[in-house]
């Protein structure tokens, strides 16, 4: 008998037959998850189980595997070797008191001589015997024990199923490219497309000496709280501060964010093809500030030649993302005040529906592709 934690997996069971893909990348992110612990991880056919660990450590690994895509749900768990009598021996010493009780067996190894219905019955009568003050309630038990015996001749008993985050394994999606700010939204657009198997490289834009090196670092810290989501290794810091005073100097001031998100995308998507991202991702909300109606991302968009622009917080209600913000431990540091470059030179009045002819218009009055091609010499790679 050795003590283990169960993994499940969820969607990954849709996937066919490519689902071999998927558990080997599932089984490659536990590993990572658990990277600097005296643990081992293995998969057995749809399971995967953490092993060979001390108690002590028990926490620090649910904890981890909490964080990773892919987990439907996992559990606490006894291994035995699969005999009826070895599960008898077992659950007769199960001690419950004052409760209601059922038993759930899922029995994967068709071998085993007692079908699922029976085993419930039998372990359910030894439960009673030996637990005087239980009762059985198959529809709202106050605990239900499960018994899940596997093809592998291993039998593992639990009480409990922890969930998981869901979604598909980092890395089992194409890689992208997220435009990290030092707001509420970005790093929760980086962990909602991850959850679609999505790894990602950061990219922020920095103004100094308008916006000051403490602003950069949170966006670091940002970066680092996300990577056991995300598995983030690299943050580009591209300095945009030219192109803010061009702007500024030779643009009417209610056209700034309108271009400032012009040239974020083309620089975006020349970094993109640079590190092999196939996508780039933005936390835009529709609707949320200036730059975000419908006539704003058009603008943004028609810059891009061929990549698509990934919005997982366009539908979201701003209490959803602060929610998600909070549960993932970036809110705090989000909401730090060291502002970014998107408060530089900010107009009263920004366009709100900016009509695309006027804006070639007034692009036409800067040096795009030299203002583009300073910025990308002048970018600073942070390893996360």
């Amino acid at each position: 008998m050795k003590k283990v934690i169960m993994i499940k997996y969820g969607e990954i069971y849709l996937k066919g037959n490519n689902r071999s893909f998927f558990e080997s990348m599932l089984l490659k992110n536990i590993k990572y998850a658990l990277f600097g612990l005296k643990a081992d991880a293995k998969r057995v056919r749809t399971r995967y189980f953490v092993e060979n660990y001390d108690e002590d450590m028990e926490d620090e690994i649910v904890e981890r595997l909490q964080k990773v895509f892919g987990i439907h749900s996992f559990s606490k768990a006894v291994e035995i070797d699969t005999t009826r009598d070895n599960i008898v021996d077992f659950c007769s010493a199960i001690r419950l008191q004052n409760c209601t009780f059922k038993v759930e067996t899922n029995r994967a190894d068709k071998t085993f001589e007692l079908s699922s219905m029976q085993t419930n019955c039998l372990i359910g009568e030894v439960i009673l015997n030996n637990n005087p003050t239980v009762k059985v309630d198959v529809h709202n038990p106050d605990i239900t024990i499960f018994i899940d015996i596997r093809e592998n001749k291993k039998t593992y008993i639990f009480y409990q199923n922890i969930m998981g985050a869901g979604g598909m394994p980092v890395g089992s999606s194409a890689d992208g490219l997220v435009l990290l700010s030092g707001g509420i939204d970005s790093p929760v657009a980086c962990h909602q497309i991850a959850k679609r198997g999505m790894h990602l490289t950061g990219l922020h834009f920095a103004s100094y000496p308008y916006t000051s090196e403490q602003a950069k670092e949170k966006v670091v810290k940002l970066a680092q709280i996300i990577k056991p989501y995300t598995h983030m290794k690299k943050l580009f810091v591209v300095s945009f501060t030219e192109i803010q005073e061009n702007i500024h100097k030779y643009c009417k001031d209610e056209y700034m964010i309108t271009l400032m998100r012009r040239f974020m995308m083309r620089i975006a998507e020349r970094l993109a093809n640079h590190v092999g991202a196939k996508a780039i991702v933005t936390g835009e909300n529709l609707g949320q500030v200036a730059s975000q109606t419908v006539e704003s991302i058009t603008s943004s968009n028609s810059v891009l030649e061929v990549m698509p622009v990934f919005r997982p917080l366009i539908a979201m209600d701003k209490e959803e993302i602060v929610s998600i913000a909070k549960k993932i431990g970036t809110f705090e540091t989000s909401i730090l005040p060291y502002e970014d470059c998107c408060t530089v030179f900010l107009p009263k009045y920004p366009l709100i529906k900016p009509n695309l002819k006027k804006v070639l218009e007034e692009e036409s009055k800067l040096d795009v592709e030299r203002l583009i091609e300073n910025a990308l010499n002048k970018i600073e790679e942070i390893k996360i």
